[in-house]
């Protein structure tokens, strides 16, 4: 029998105020206080540094309008903006094996599963992070996690249809030089708006995860003390 969960969709959130809720909802997961958790939402135009961030990994052109942000994720430096689907669990693992290797592959498994009905296969390529489609290898979706006390934070970035040219012109995007990067709407050659993404990401993640995800009540989210607006979801 599938575990309860919360499901939170929010507008365009700044980054911080992003990780800042983050950080409140994994205390009350790691307490009990709330289920497994889930946040989709977009940022602004923001650079992130992972744990394993390189100098030089930056280029970004004096006047670019993008807030950059060092973080306690793994992996190295990555884009958000809008137009591109950010996904942040906040599970506790106790409930799901405390296992972090399969922790992460599921995760890239969701991702997966998410694109599978519009008719995109998106895949893993051996050596390099995040998900893919092959011939040419194009990256379409970049994975981070942080685990504390067995609570997870950050999460899965999805491109559907923002500009990429900021993965490569502003940084060396997860370290890899002279990669591709693609989004769903170029791949289907038709517009697709983010909010068309929301319900596959969270049924791929209730799916893989074995959670029956509800709309965090309003009364919870209050006491959160949070400022984003809840997202309408197109259905």
């Amino acid at each position: 029998m599938a575990q309860r969960g919360y499901a939170l969709n929010l507008e365009l959130v700044p980054y911080r105020e992003a990780w800042l809720l983050q950080q409140t909802l994994a205390d009350d997961v790691a307490t009990g206080a709330l289920p497994d958790t889930v946040l989709l939402l977009e940022h602004p135009p923001v650079v992130t540094l992972g744990r394993r961030t390189e100098a030089g990994e930056l280029h970004i052109p004096p006047g670019a309008t993008v807030e950059i942000v060092e973080t306690d994720r793994g992996g190295k430096s990555t884009y958000h903006g809008p137009g591109q689907l950010v996904c942040y669990p906040i599970f506790d693992l106790s409930r799901h094996g405390q296992d972090v290797k399969k922790y992460c592959r599921d995760l890239e498994e969701a991702v997966i599963r998410t694109m599978a009905p519009l008719g995109i296969e998106a895949t893993r390529i051996e050596g390099l992070t995040g998900i893919w489609l092959e011939r040419p290898p194009r990256k379409i979706a970049s994975i981070g996690v942080h685990i504390s006390k067995w609570v997870t934070t950050h999460g899965y970035a999805l491109n559907v249809d923002l500009d990429p040219a900021p993965f490569t012109d502003w940084i060396t995007a997860c370290g890899i030089e002279n990669a591709q990067f693609t989004t769903i709407e170029r791949e289907l050659g038709r517009p697709l708006k983010v909010d068309e993404v929301r319900p596959r990401a969270l049924a791929a993640l209730a799916e893989v995860f074995d959670l029956d995800f509800e709309e965090l009540p309003t009364d919870v989210f209050a006491g959160l003390g949070a400022e984003p607006q809840p997202a309408a979801i197109a259905k």
